[in-house]
């Protein structure tokens, strides 16, 4: 294969990660130019010939999710239209993988009308990584490959040397992924016992399952909106012992103001990838972002390869760690 081949495009969100992703494969971030006209239209442009080339778009839904979203179908619907031969689309995080089950009366499951739009503008594969579940793979009537965060995230972990390491999953509907963090380190794993009552983004935590007292607690998650569940959570580790709080998650989309509440609390340092392009981050030293674009590099080199992904959902290769960390 002929790495020159691969052609990456970034809509609007992905331009960071693109680059990044692209300096890793050793190919250059295809032209392209997306304008957001004064009424709030959407118009994107490919700025080179696409004819007959396997295509990957970079987009994630992440802060902005509805234009991020609509920009997606845009970009699919232009480059079929241009005569691609196939359209990948790379999600580092999908925003709206949230609404993922019809829990209530007269609601909708909104993971699935965005899985089938995005088929239906024509894509015809999706990357996606730590979506909020995996049932939300079956949404989508084309191949999904769904990367995971941890052997990234875990071996950044395992480089900062925490002591007397405790895992805590914020509930247990998470324990199950939080556990494998647990195993992955060699650590032991506490659980909170989490409720939330609607749809503010505030949730109650009420009880600690697991032994904290003396140990560095480290939270995971799969990501935050409001700060509020770390927030508290961190709070009881404190009352219950723990000598330090930190947090670990797959997404970061804090706004502002979440970001200030966290500085105040007793959370030490979040880390988290660079799926989303946050610039509420910029100016705390509170987090920490390790990058995920060699992971989807590599996935998108073995895709074009035809060669097999799952052997990275356990255990990246040495050359994906050495590129992350460089």
């Amino acid at each position: 294969m002929n790495i020159g081949e691969i052609k990456v495009f970034a809509g609007s969100s992905g331009k960071a990660f693109a680059d990044k992703m692209c300096r890793y494969l050793g190919v250059e971030v295809g032209k392209s130019e997306t304008l957001t006209f004064s009424e709030g239209n959407t118009f994107v442009r490919i700025g080179e010939t696409v004819r007959d080339k396997d295509v990957y778009l970079v987009q994630s839904i992440g802060l902005k999710p509805n234009d991020e979203f609509v920009e997606i179908l845009f970009w699919v619907d232009a480059f079929k239209r241009a005569s691609a031969n196939t359209v990948t689309v790379i999600l580092p995080y999908f925003s709206y993988a949230k609404g993922d089950k019809k829990d209530e009366p007269r609601v909708s499951i909104r993971a699935r009308v965005c899985a089938e739009s995005i088929e239906l503008a024509g894509a015809d594969r999706v990357v996606a990584m730590d979506l909020h579940s995996h049932q939300i793979q079956g949404f989508f009537k084309k191949p999904v490959d769904h990367l995971f965060a941890l052997p990234v995230l875990c071996e950044t972990i395992a480089r900062m040397q925490l002591s007397d390491l405790v895992i805590v999953s914020p509930d247990a509907g998470f324990a199950k992924q939080a556990r494998k963090y647990a195993d992955y380190l060699g650590a032991p794993l506490a659980i909170g016992d989490k409720t939330r009552t609607d749809h503010n983004e505030r949730a109650e935590i009420l009880e600690l399952i697991g032994h904290v007292e003396g140990k560095t607690a480290l939270i995971i998650d799969d990501f935050s909106i409001s700060g509020g569940t770390l927030i508290e959570l961190s709070k009881l580790l404190v009352q219950r012992g723990a000598t330090r709080v930190l947090a670990c998650l797959s997404h970061l989309v804090l706004n502002e103001a979440a970001v200030r509440k966290i500085e105040d609390s007793p959370i030490e340092l979040i880390l988290s990838t660079d799926s989303v392009d946050n610039p509420h981050l910029v100016h705390s030293n509170k987090f920490k972002l390790v990058s995920v674009a060699p992971l989807f590099g590599e996935a998108i080199s073995r895709i074009h390869n035809r060669e097999s992904v799952s052997p990275l959902f356990e255990r990246v290769p040495d050359k994906v760690i050495r590129s992350t960390f460089e």
